[in-house]
């Protein structure tokens, strides 16, 4: 079986971009979601519906297009906020100079077993925690 890897935010908000400046990106994000080997976080569902909504976001979804996307997106692994994360995420932020959110992001990944976490928003490469940071439009 392959292994799971761990989607970032952006990622989903690559891949209900309309912007032709980022058509590259959202190919890319589609095509890693659907390859379906894929496991995602409550928190990074919960950043999706936030940012994806934003009355300032051009084309922002309406709350049932993004509710329903999350939805689908439950097919996938999810980890739930719990106490260990947290407390995973908070040793993380301390030990890797990390913000807070990154932090459980890892922290989530590593509770689920991924090797890889695709990311734009961390160092290309770096390995956390048995983790490593894939940008996948590099």
């Amino acid at each position: 079986m392959t292994s799971l890897r761990f989607l970032d935010t952006n990622i989903l908000l690559y891949s209900i971009s309309r912007d032709p400046t980022e058509t590259i990106k959202h190919d890319r994000a589609v095509a890693l979601i659907d390859a379906g080997n894929n496991a995602l976080s409550v928190q990074v569902l919960q950043e999706f519906y936030v940012q994806a909504t934003r009355t300032t976001r051009p084309n922002p979804l309406p709350h049932d297009i993004a509710a329903g996307l999350i939805r689908t997106w439950l097919r996938f692994k999810v980890q739930e906020i719990s106490v260990p994360i947290m407390t995973g995420a908070l040793e993380i932020k301390a030990a890797h100079e990390l913000s807070y959110w990154d932090a459980a992001i890892v922290a989530a990944a590593r509770a689920l077993g991924c090797r890889e976490l695709y990311s734009e928003d961390m160092s290309h490469g770096r390995e956390i925690e048995g983790v490593t940071i894939i940008n996948p439009f590099r």
